[in-house]
């Protein structure tokens, strides 16, 4: 079953980039939302996680801030 993963990221954040190679090395379905464009996203993803900091991933609902690799793995496989 494929889960529904958003990663709010910006251009130059070492951590979303290491966020986005990891899903795409594991081959995981993204939707990348560049927040440093678009200020209605960049809210939405401090409302979701709490944080200003990115990345923020929502996968299924589940909130993971930063690259935590091991917290993806375990979202992704619940």
């Amino acid at each position: 079953m494929s889960k529904n993963v958003k990663v709010y990221t910006t251009p130059t954040c070492p951590h979303c980039m290491r966020t986005k190679q990891f899903l795409k090395d594991n081959n995981i379905e993204f939707e990348n939302i560049d927040v440093s464009r678009n200020p209605d996203k960049a809210k939405e993803a401090v409302e979701k996680s709490g944080q200003l900091g990115v990345p923020v991933l929502d996968i299924d609902g589940q909130i993971i801030v930063g690259f935590d690799k091991e917290a993806i793995q375990k979202a992704l496989n619940t």
